[in-house]
């Protein structure tokens, strides 16, 4: 052996290459877990790198130009300025319509789109046949979403009727510029030609948006453009868009969705790094007297520190290697997964960031969690190697473990903080997690304590000898407890949060509330619509009156002087288009925070009291007995604030930011919204409302409720996908723990054999070691998931926790399974080797 003190590197690596033979291939089942979960970051980030190479290549295809302006009315004054701007120019006009099936029968909410000239400037619609991407305009025909036209058993070749006319069914849309598949599930699309669209559908109280799309071949700078509009369109509520605009917005939207991921991921990294920690603690605790023979031979403390930390240096590089190269090959299955939410091709390029972070990341993860259980080696007195008697590391605590658990608790929170969205959200979910950490830590501790003290002696045996297991020496309870009740934990409050938020709205159906709503109905329809929604048995129970109107002074200070202001930045609350409505009660969605509510006032009353919204009144800065001047339609109506009220908008009912006492707005320009309770009849109504009321629209709630099942199930497959990285990872580590305490059990095995235990004893005691184990860890995940989403609940989603015992009982029963079969099979060749095989080995 080379003198220790001379040539400390090269003596510390073979010395390290040395001592790790005979245990590598136990180590490399550890590794195993942690390339699981560098896998899983480094396919996330090449995706993510991948997706914003897609955005930053194809933004002008998501945009489908080089500028567009949009506005919520025809652009009438701004003609010339338009025609001025030159380029080649398309115009789309989009609202929200009923569309007509005569073929089937069948009656949807549709997003149609009514377009003239080529849109899209840059790109292509995708349809099926490919031609009918221009034909619907050359023959005045129609393009239908392929997910509604497959839903509604229509086809090409059916016509589809949108207001008073008819169109062919041309070609089935399979994709378009900007939006993704899953936006189609909530807004099916129908493409129709602008010229000779049923002008009733774009008359009073329709909600059309209107936008002009430029294209410049002439290499002119369109952002520079786009700037200058922008100022100058903005008192006139134009909104524009250019494509440095548009990457912009996607760049974060999807940034937010693989970080998001990326921190499942990480979690899954965690776990192997608590594997290593465990193979390192149990490899050192077999390695002391190896170390004390190296201090008797003149290595120092901080040698023999090396030669294991260099061990586990070389693991983290060997598994930043391979889970680098692992996640290389997962990152061409992710795109297929969240081919439905994103809005453009991803072509697969190796990301350099990506694979740094893989090779980075895995020695760095290692030699965090491993520094914990290496420290004892610092300790071990060479006494050890001349007495076996001797304690291998003395009594006393150690100082420098407050620093090892600062750095492994500040490495693991500067990762999260770098996946996720926001520092400040990493931070939370650095927390969170060791909040998890530490329960599942307390609770494995405070189990071996209490059955070290509490087993009774009248227990059967196996049972004593199952529980005993749990606390002899060299246990894996702890990396067990954490592996198990963390990999539950995730996988179930993924299952949860689903369930909340389809709750969320699903609170809408049942009972008596309504399951229908019509909307855009103008005052001359509403009483015919009432009689033909009565006629076929369906009650109406509420007809809600809508003025739209803005905001035109707060407190005596005019808009129009506070977006002159430089000073002054004004929130959406002052720009936006108000949709106000007039009644003498309160719903049972609201509730009275302050003032007095005024439920009516005589006609002509000067100034008269308003409710106001508490969020709106906050976002106004206003309060009780402000001021408020509303432009309705030309006319200005001052108002005082008279009350302020707390609206739960989760509830399907028509609330309201502003809500009017009755007496002030009934002759003003309206519309109405009807709340039908249809039942099965729904159907019915709403072909024969269509018909008689081309410009009606409807909701069908049901639909929603079914789109929402079917949005969320397939959010939920990505996100459990993840999630079961962190299962597979636990499934793992529970496999390591087994290898690395396999010679451990052999004796004990054999100490029970020697004493007279059979077989299936042998097996009884492992059943109830790793059914208790499974059974506890499972239990303690559930817990801490049913709190976690519980907080994302009320904190996040502001909806009451969900109830789901059948996803807890799935869970409970799927883990408890699991463990036990793990546990059973990997220690099944311990149970079939003589006694004499094992201590001829020991011997």
């Amino acid at each position: 052996m080379a003198e220790p003190r001379t040539g400390t590197l090269r003596w510390a690596l073979r010395m390290a290459w040395r001592d790790s033979r005979g245990s590598r291939r136990r180590l490399l089942l550890f590794l195993s877990a942690m390339v699981l979960g560098l896998a899983a970051l480094v396919a996330i980030s090449g995706v993510g790198g991948n997706l914003r190479r897609a955005v930053d290549e194809q933004a002008r295809q998501l945009l489908g130009a080089d500028l567009r302006l949009e506005r919520e009315a025809p652009f009438g004054e701004l003609e010339a300025l338009i025609d001025s701007i030159g380029g080649r120019q398309t115009r789309v006009v989009s609202f929200a319509s009923m569309v007509y099936f005569p073929r089937t029968g069948r009656v949807r909410l549709a997003s149609v789109r009514a377009v003239a000239g080529t849109w899209p400037l840059y790109g292509r619609l995708q349809t099926d046949p490919p031609e009918a991407a221009t034909r619907y305009l050359q023959e005045d025909g129609a393009l239908v979403d392929g997910t509604l036209l497959d839903a509604y058993g229509a086809r090409v070749g059916d016509s589809v009727r949108v207001g008073r006319r008819s169109y062919p069914i041309l070609g089935r849309l399979l994709a378009t510029p900007s939006e993704s598949a899953a936006m189609a599930l909530a807004a099916p699309r129908v493409y129709i030609p602008l010229a000779g669209i049923d002008t009733l559908l774009l008359g009073f109280g329709s909600r059309a948006e209107y936008a002009v799309y430029f294209r410049f071949d002439d290499g002119r700078d369109a952002e520079a453009l786009g700037d200058r509009l922008r100022r100058e369109l903005r008192p006139l509520r134009v909104r524009v868009d250019t494509v440095e605009e548009i990457r912009e917005d996607w760049d974060e939207a999807l940034t937010n969705l693989y970080r998001f991921l990326g921190l499942v991921g990480f979690i899954a990294l965690i776990l192997g790094g608590i594997g290593i920690a465990s193979a390192v603690h149990v490899y050192v605790r077999q390695r002391v007297d190896a170390v004390a023979v190296l201090r008797c031979l003149g290595a120092t403390p901080a040698q023999t520190v090396a030669v294991y930390l260099l061990q586990a240096l070389a693991m983290g590089l060997v598994a930043g290697v391979a889970g680098t190269l692992l996640g290389l090959g997962l990152q061409a299955l992710l795109p297929r997964l969240l081919a439905e939410f994103l809005p453009v091709a991803v072509p697969l390029h190796i990301e350099p960031a990506a694979v740094g972070l893989g090779l980075l990341s895995g020695p760095a993860i290692t030699l965090l969690f491993a520094l914990l259980p290496l420290l004892p080696v610092r300790r071990v007195t060479p006494l050890r190697a001349l007495q076996a008697s001797v304690d291998p590391v003395p009594a006393g605590r150690d100082p420098l473990r407050w620093l090892a658990w600062l750095l492994l608790a500040g490495g693991l929170t500067a990762f999260a903080m770098l996946q996720a969205p926001a520092p400040a959200i990493g931070a939370g979910y650095a927390v969170g997690l060791m909040l998890v950490f530490g329960a599942l830590t307390l609770l494995a501790r405070g189990l071996m304590r209490l059955l070290r003290r509490a087993v009774p002696d009248r227990w059967p045996y196996v049972f004593r000898q199952g529980l005993a297991n749990l606390y002899r020496p060299h246990n894996q309870t702890l990396v067990l407890m954490l592996a198990l009740g963390l990999g539950t934990f995730l996988v179930v409050l993924v299952l949860l949060v689903e369930r909340t938020l389809l709750a969320q709205v699903r609170q809408a159906g049942g009972g008596e509330r309504p399951d229908l709503v019509f909307f855009d109905v103008q005052p001359d329809q509403r009483d015919s619509l009432v009689a033909l929604v009565e006629a076929h048995g369906a009650p109406v129970l509420e007809t809600v009156p809508i003025v739209t109107m803005r905001l035109a002074a707060v407190n005596g200070r005019r808009i129009e002087a506070l977006r002159a202001d430089t000073t002054v930045r004004l929130s959406w609350a002052f720009r936006r288009e108000y949709r106000s409505s007039y009644r003498d009660y309160l719903t049972d969605t609201e509730t009275l925070l302050a003032g007095t509510f005024t439920p009516s006032v005589p006609p002509g009353t000067a100034v008269p009291p308003v409710s106001l919204e508490e969020e709106i009144a906050a976002e106004l800065g206003v309060t009780l007995g402000d001021t408020l001047v509303w432009n309705v339609q030309g006319v200005e109506i001052p108002t005082v604030v008279g009350s302020i009220r707390r609206v739960d908008w989760r509830r399907f009912r028509t609330n309201f930011f502003v809500l009017f006492p009755r007496g002030v707005l009934e002759e003003a320009p309206q519309m109405f919204v009807l709340l039908v309770r249809a039942g099965e009849a729904s159907p019915r109504i709403q072909r024969a409302a269509v018909e008689a009321f081309p410009s009606v629209s409807a909701i069908d709630l049901q639909l929603i409720l079914n789109v929402a099942d079917e949005i969320f199930g397939r959010v939920g497959l990505v996100l459990q996908f993840m999630a079961l990285f962190s299962v597979l990872t636990g499934v793992i580590v529970l496999l390591g723990a087994i290898a690395v305490t396999r010679v451990a059990r052999e004796e004990e095995t054999v100490l029970l054999k020697t004493l007279g235990a059979s077989r299936r004893q042998v097996l009884q005691i492992t059943a109830v070691e790793y059914g208790l184990l499974g059974l506890l860890a499972a239990t303690v995940g559930l817990v801490l998931a049913v709190g976690a989403a519980g907080l994302l609940a009320g904190l996040v989603f502001e909806a009451p926790p969900v109830g789901a015992p059948d996803v807890l009982a799935a869970a409970l029963l799927s883990a408890v399974v699991l463990t036990l079969g793990v546990g059973l099979l990997g220690n099944r060749r311990v149970y079939g080797r003589p006694p004499f095989d094992v201590l001829r080995a020991a011997g």
